[in-house]
């Protein structure tokens, strides 16, 4: 069973920048798909950003495209989203997720895809 814990979320004014970081315990960050999600009050969950289990590809959700970045220290295993200019839009509570498959080359927005999420951490920026 992996275990993931979020950390690093908190208000800031548009165009600012967070990196939210996600321990993982019990598994491998590196031998396995990492992701993000997040959801907005309101809204569904969404995908934000994933990195595959095999090569390390990268997806993003095409509107923080060019802005979050997504990586992992394999040897902390921990994951990363480093999120810059930050908009208001991006307020929401974001997840770490995990999959149960080992060198999974799948890092889509397929919710059902991700069979480990953390608790969440709360993302709020203020315009």
């Amino acid at each position: 069973q992996v275990q993931l814990v979020e950390s690093g979320g908190g208000l800031v004014q548009a165009g600012d920048s967070l990196r939210l970081s996600c321990a993982a315990s019990g598994g491998s960050v590196s031998t396995r798909t990492m992701g993000w999600f997040r959801q907005a009050p309101g809204k569904e969950r969404e995908f934000v950003a994933a990195i595959s289990g095999s090569a390390g590809n990268l997806y993003y959700e095409d509107s923080v495209k060019g802005r979050f970045t997504i990586s992992r220290d394999n040897a902390k295993n921990v994951v990363y989203l480093q999120m810059n200019s930050l908009k208001p839009e991006d307020t929401a509570v974001y997840y770490c997720v995990a999959r149960r498959f080992l060198y999974s080359s799948y890092a889509g927005p397929r919710i059902d895809a991700y069979d480990y999420w953390g608790q969440g951490t709360q993302v709020t920026v203020s315009s």
